[in-house]
């Protein structure tokens, strides 16, 4: 089905909004993982710890659940498609692996963060920061945001099927216009 020009410029706006949203929050989240390790501050390593958890639950986690919805929406609702192109497929795979390694990784960051807010200042020098899956991430989120601007070519064997019916339907119908037209 494909939506009609209002809906689907709503549902592209939504997109990508909650898709930069969510990179911004990855940047941030990541300059925050930084302080943390590079801080010898104990204050400025709880709060960074404090604040990743806030941003983790408030910010990423509902752009990154926003971006996959309205994601599917926008692929459904247009030519594109879901399955049709291998950049989109790609894309989806991308976001729902990043998403689920997001939900799986925020139970951690909260312990962590309960860990900072008790610790003295001595404990939480090997506290650290999470550069790993801040950086992972943003470098994911930048790989789909190249697949979605470049769209490279290539279409799956489900996309060439389709295809291949509509040619064959439209060949189908064109006789029939044309007997009516005489």
């Amino acid at each position: 089905m494909i939506l009609p020009p209002g809906l689907r410029k709503f549902a592209l706006t939504a997109h990508l909004t909650s898709s930069v949203g969510w990179i911004g929050a990855a940047v941030a989240y990541l300059a925050l993982g930084v302080s943390a390790v590079t801080s010898q501050d104990a204050q400025t390593v709880r709060a960074a710890w404090i604040a990743m958890e806030l941003t983790g639950w408030f910010a990423i986690v509902p752009l990154a659940l926003a971006a996959l919805l309205t994601g599917i929406v926008i692929s459904l609702g247009t030519p594109w498609g879901l399955f049709r192109h291998y950049w989109v497929l790609f894309t989806l795979v991308l976001t729902i692996l990043s998403t689920i390694v997001l939900l799986l990784h925020m139970p951690t960051v909260s312990s962590l963060a309960e860990v900072a807010r008790e610790a003295d200042g001595a404990a939480l020098g090997g506290l650290g920061g999470d550069l790993l899956h801040a950086g992972g991430g943003l470098l994911v989120l930048l790989a789909i945001t190249v697949l979605n601007v470049y769209k490279p070519r290539g279409m799956t064997r489900y996309g060439w099927r389709k295809e291949e019916e509509q040619r064959r339907a439209l060949l189908r119908k064109r006789p029939d216009e044309q007997r009516t037209n005489q």
